[in-house]
């Protein structure tokens, strides 16, 4: 941050201002977004600033960053609320006063403020509260549920992107539930089955043997059936930072209820998190996790993290035919170098390849970006991946036959010819 202009402190009405309550009211602001931060962060938050002082605006907001902050997926919220409660003394009243699921402060950027804080500065208001200089009476509003859908339903089809706080915690609870029922295929291995159709010649020989070769019973087998292995490879860049901590919830889900599951994040990099995710407390997890990857929330090398994967570690996880989900927007820095060769290797070694695209969710999409061209042909499903619903449909695609499945790709590669 290189501001160098004075901070600007929300007060009380006094001329001396209250800076150690302004920090507490901050933190409960950032608890109410859905910081873990308690009573002991906010005295370290105070000691720190006694510390550093506020001469600054640059080492106030990073001495508060330091403190409240301690995983990468918190920045983002802890940036917007600092912006929003620090900038001008009368924000939180103007910010607590609107209703408005997002809200635009004049003289910031243009870009769309977090839902979650929104909500957590107006925390403690009533929706229909004004403030007591405002003139006009505040509009009624009158809502009809007639024939709407159910707050479950609704919450399923809410694209991520465009949940709450609560929401949030409400489809992470759904998501611990879910079941991921990925079919059964055959292997090379074979069982002892009274019933089966094949002839078990060592078996029979042995039985024979017991009775001095005077009778020969039969002995019968069946091959042997298991899901194949699962690999996930989950794109963590800026343009898919929303949706990817959502599908850490599901991938731990899928992680815990089956075995031979693998996991790989990757933005410039490509890191291997499924030793993590066997841990059963999901947030030890994620705290292990934000430890283990360095590339958080920037760009996006998809050719080259496919080639290391292929050169190091295709051989180890796609044995015995495992299904890959790839999950990323297509929008590659490099502009599809490398991305060809390196998908289509993929492609060739898995026995299912599933795409999973967030821009599907929009209907007029087309696939324009060089990277979405040189990965649309050689994927087998091409699936949408924003909500509640596109999970369910995901289960229940990969849960029916091969033959049943539904070509989802089809149409694209199409109109990328």
């Amino acid at each position: 941050m290189n501001e160098q202009r004075p901070l600007a402190t929300p007060d009380n009405g006094d001329s001396g201002g209250r800076l150690a309550e302004n920090i507490m009211h901050f933190a409960r602001v950032l608890r109410a977004a859905g910081l873990p931060i308690g009573p002991g962060r906010v005295l370290n938050a105070i000691n720190a600033v006694r510390t550093v002082g506020i001469g600054d605006r640059g080492d106030f907001y990073w001495t508060l960053h330091a403190v409240f902050i301690n995983r990468r997926d918190q920045r983002e919220l802890f940036d917007q609320a600092f912006h929003i409660f620090w900038r001008n003394p009368r924000i939180l009243e103007r910010m607590m006063a609107m209703a408005l699921p997002t809200i635009r402060v004049p003289g910031m950027e243009e870009d769309e403020l977090s839902r979650r804080v929104a909500e957590a500065l107006g925390a403690g208001r009533e929706p229909g509260q004004a403030e007591a200089d405002d003139d006009e009476p505040p509009e009624e509003i009158v809502i009809d549920a007639a024939m709407t859908w159910s707050d479950r339903e609704l919450l399923q089809s809410k694209d991520f992107e465009k949940m709450s706080a609560e929401e949030i915690a409400r489809a992470r609870a759904i998501i611990a539930r879910m079941h991921l029922p990925i079919m059964v295929v055959p292997t090379r291995r074979f069982r002892p089955n009274p019933h089966g159709q094949r002839i078990d010649m060592r078996g029979t020989l042995r039985k024979s043997l017991r009775s001095g070769g005077r009778d020969i019973p039969l002995a019968r087998r069946s091959r042997r059936w298991r899901h194949p292995p699962l690999v996930i490879l989950c794109d963590i860049s800026g343009s898919m930072s929303r949706y990817s901590r959502m599908l850490l919830h599901f991938m731990h889900v899928l992680t815990n209820d089956r075995d031979r599951v693998h996991t790989f994040l990757f933005g410039t990099r490509l890191t291997n998190i499924t030793r993590h995710l066997r841990n059963r407390d999901i947030d030890l997890a994620l705290d292990k996790i934000t430890g283990a990857v360095e590339d958080w929330s920037g760009g996006t090398r998809i050719g080259s993290c496919l080639m290391e994967f292929n050169r190091i570690w295709s051989r180890r996880v796609l044995a015995q035919g495992a299904v890959v989900m790839l999950i990323t927007d297509g929008l590659d820095r490099e502009e599809g170098d490398h991305l060809e060769a390196a998908i289509e290797r993929l492609h060739k070694s898995c026995r299912r390849l599933v795409w999973l695209n967030p821009l599907l969710r929009y209907e007029g999409f087309e696939p324009k970006s060089q990277g979405i061209k040189t990965i649309m042909p050689h994927v087998d499903e091409f699936r949408p991946v924003h909500n509640l619903n596109s999970l369910i449909e995901l289960a229940a695609a990969l849960g029916r036959p091969r033959q049943q499945r539904v070509q989802g790709a089809g149409k694209w590669r199409e109109m990328v010819k």
